[in-house]
């Protein structure tokens, strides 16, 4: 039995790398991949709502881009016959085994939105991933635009978060970028438009990825992404997916939100279990009040916690 890394899919047809010899071959799942018994600690074994419970049972696996996986041939065709266990599994992008994630968000075309900024760093959170933000088009607003964007996304960057801006089409940004991602399994996520196949091709030429403008009458683009791929980069890989159109809170309960907003840890609030919605005396509140939290950030986080309470309950 041989071990490999899954490196693409495209209609249920694997790309391997032999991890012993490092030769890339095609391969199929064997049906018995299909269902699997699994314990309720399995790394395969996740929620798909609040209220579920993890408890010992046949699920459906299916291999994905990033997994690690045991391979044999027989006669003419290479099979996949077990999926090793995952250290992080993804739904949107589809990608297992992430060691970071790039945000990518253009200023224009689709427009900037820290709403969705705000969804995906709590659904990372939860994922324990660590994201890094990246801002594409820089050179289609002018700079008094770009700088006004720059002092809200400051905020970001001083409660932790990393953040780049580039201009793709002529490389701008790339200097300071690059390094990111030397030994590390890196996914582009982000709205379908903002310039992730873009991204792709400035960074590897070689790839010549289809890539298409941005609608002016929806302000979104169309899928250029048909499957998703990881492609060598800087003794790592870069992981290509479609886009999609939504994220959800499913798993997350409204008394672990704050958890995901990262700066609430270091606010000091009086309330061991405060919501941090409309407490009189709450710590973040206050903050909000003295400029040291950016209300948009709470807003957010209200609406979120808003969202989580009146959502129908998945058993």
């Amino acid at each position: 039995m041989k071990k490999g890394f899954i490196t693409r899919l495209i209609a249920g047809q694997y790309q391997l790398k032999d991890i012993e010899s490092g030769i890339i071959i095609e391969a199929k799942a064997r049906g018995k991949l299909r269902f699997v018994r699994v314990d309720k600690d399995d790394t395969f074994n996740k929620n798909i709502g609040e209220r579920t419970k993890k408890e010992q049972k046949t699920i459906q696996i299916s291999p994905k881009v990033g997994d690690f996986v045991y391979f044999e041939k027989q006669e003419d065709q290479y099979f996949i016959t077990e999926v090793l266990p995952r250290i992080n599994d993804l739904k949107r992008p589809d990608v297992a085994n992430v060691d970071q994630v790039l945000l990518l968000f253009s200023v224009i075309r689709p427009d900037f939105s820290f709403t969705l900024l705000d969804k995906f760093l709590v659904i990372l959170g939860q994922e324990n991933l660590k994201p890094v933000l990246v801002v594409s088009k820089i050179d289609l607003v002018s700079e008094e635009f770009l700088k006004d964007l720059q002092n809200k996304l400051k905020y970001y960057e001083n409660i932790g978060y990393d953040v780049y801006y580039i201009n793709s089409k002529q490389r701008i940004g790339f200097d300071v970028l690059t390094h990111i991602f030397k030994d590390k399994t890196s996914v582009l996520a982000g709205q379908t438009g903002v310039g992730k196949s873009t991204l792709l091709n400035a960074l590897m030429p070689e790839l010549n990825l289809k890539t298409q403008e941005i609608s002016d009458a929806l302000n979104r683009g169309k899928h250029t992404t048909r499957h998703s791929e990881l492609y060598p980069f800087n003794e790592g890989y870069i992981c290509d997916t479609p886009g999609f159109s939504k994220i959800d809170f499913n798993t997350i309960r409204e008394s672990e939100l704050k958890d995901y907003f990262i700066e609430f840890q270091e606010i000091e609030c009086k309330f061991r279990d405060c919501k941090h919605i409309n407490e009189l005396g709450c710590g973040v509140l206050e903050a909000i009040k003295d400029d040291e939290m950016m209300k948009s950030r709470h807003e957010n986080y209200v609406s979120f916690y808003n969202e989580i309470a009146n959502r129908k309950k998945i058993y």
